[in-house]
């Protein structure tokens, strides 16, 4: 018990100090594994397979794809597509921002790529039209969380990584319906808001407009399907699936829509080994924390208090999401999933919850956490883009909120809804 209140107090000192949270995490591993005799070896090789894994591999393949399709201007063509779709209705340009958001999340698989590609367009269009910049930023910012949870998910890799032993194809098709129905739910908000303030309607669409639009999004749209139908059918592991897709969308881009350049090019290469480094060094540092969570018999303790509280699963389950909900609030998510499963997954797995069906509970469930202060990513870049403050975004925020909430019960209470999927295709 010292020493688990020990490992943690280190780390949320250091945190507070805003020491990088790799360097924090490892710094607290090797000062606990010192001070009780902890076999330093086994802590570095942890380290090491923690990021030597095949797995992995697909995750830098997701982020350069993502970067190359939305530094491409794929985002604007599934946008487009979005307004064909939904455009016409009251607050159209509210529904696109939505409609476009789950498609795009098909694609990139990032909540921040979401927020910074379709709301650099979107917001400034919506305040344009007459819809109130507070609406605007949280329409974009919540519905960007669909890119957590409809594949592919870079956050269902740090899951099946975390879980070892889990299948990323079938938690890429677990997340699909339950990515749907949260997009459903937001456009009910969205669309009783915009009602009620009366929002104009969007644009209609000839039948030709309508065609020609859906061609142009199409080729850009594969990108998702060679992920998923790729994954599905068994031509594709998810790491090469990430590779070749991450290759067409660099043939499209440039030789089909041909608005990327050799210095585009570069600057995502840049910006891309920026960003998997530092992933790269959080998920070497959080192996060690693992193993030093393990060693000190963290995960059985977790559970054992759980249990102790209650014996209703309903209760467990419930007190789990809200740890969830509140851990959101101040940790990174991808750090969260790759600390908190090995910790809660036992107990799930002990209360009857199957590990596919936890990953997207976890994932939908702190993908909240990214729209909420005071570590809120996506909900940061929403503001800056409309140029709105965080606290007079709170206000539209919470009937969203509520939407999201709802979501993450209807999913964690119907096992079906994430499960039936990935059995159809078995």
């Amino acid at each position: 018990m010292t020493a688990t209140i020990l490992l943690f107090t280190i780390l949320f000192i250091l945190m507070f100090l805003r020491i990088p949270i790799a360097f924090a995490l490892g710094i607290s591993s090797v000062v606990i594994a010192i001070i009780f005799d902890m076999p330093l070896l086994l802590l570095f090789q942890d380290m090491v397979s923690g990021i030597n894994n095949f797995t992995f591999l697909a995750v830098p393949f997701f982020i350069l794809a993502a970067q190359i399709m939305t530094d491409g201007e794929i985002s604007d063509k599934i946008m487009d597509m979005a307004k064909v779709f939904i455009g016409k209705i009251r607050g159209g340009t509210a529904m696109v921002n939505v409609g476009a958001s789950m498609f795009f999340g098909g694609v990139s698989g990032s909540s921040v790529a979401d927020v910074s590609s379709i709301g650099a367009m979107l917001i400034p269009a919506m305040k344009r039209q007459g819809y109130d910049t507070d609406y605007s930023v949280a329409v974009t910012v919540t519905s960007s969380v669909q890119g957590v949870i409809i594949p592919p998910s870079q956050n269902m890799i740090y899951f099946a990584i975390a879980a070892g032993g889990i299948s990323i194809g079938d938690l890429f098709v677990a997340g699909i319906i339950p990515g749907v129905i949260l997009g459903i739910s937001l456009m009910l908000v969205t669309y009783i808001i915009a009602v009620i303030r009366k929002y104009p309607k969007g644009k209609s669409f000839t039948l030709k407009e309508s065609i020609k639009v859906i061609q142009d999004a199409f080729l850009g749209m594969l990108t998702a399907v060679i992920i998923v139908g790729g994954i599905i059918l068994g031509i594709f592991t998810a790491t090469e699936s990430a590779a070749v897709a991450t290759v067409y969308a660099l043939i499209i881009t440039t030789l089909v829509y041909k608005n990327m350049s050799f210095k585009k090019i570069k600057k995502i290469l840049f910006s891309t080994s920026q960003t998997v480094g530092m992933i790269v060094a959080i998920i070497a540092t959080s192996s060690a924390f693992g193993f030093v969570m393990s060693y000190l018999r963290i995960p059985d303790k977790v559970t054992t208090f759980f249990l102790n509280i209650s014996e209703s699963p309903l209760i467990i389950t419930l007190l789990i999401l809200f740890i969830l909900l509140l851990l959101g609030m101040f940790m990174d998510m991808g750090v969260l999933i790759l600390l908190v499963t090995p910790i809660l997954m036992p107990v799930a797995t002990q209360i009857g919850i199957d590990p596919i069906h936890f990953g997207v509970i976890m994932v939908l469930t702190l993908g909240i956490g990214l729209c909420t202060p005071p570590v809120g990513t996506s909900l940061f870049v929403g503001c800056a883009i409309g140029e709105l403050p965080i606290e007079k975004s709170i206000k539209a925020l919470l009937p969203f909120y509520v939407a999201m909430i709802i979501t993450v019960l209807i999913i964690t209470f119907i096992p079906g809804l994430s499960l039936w999927l990935p059995s159809f295709i078995e």
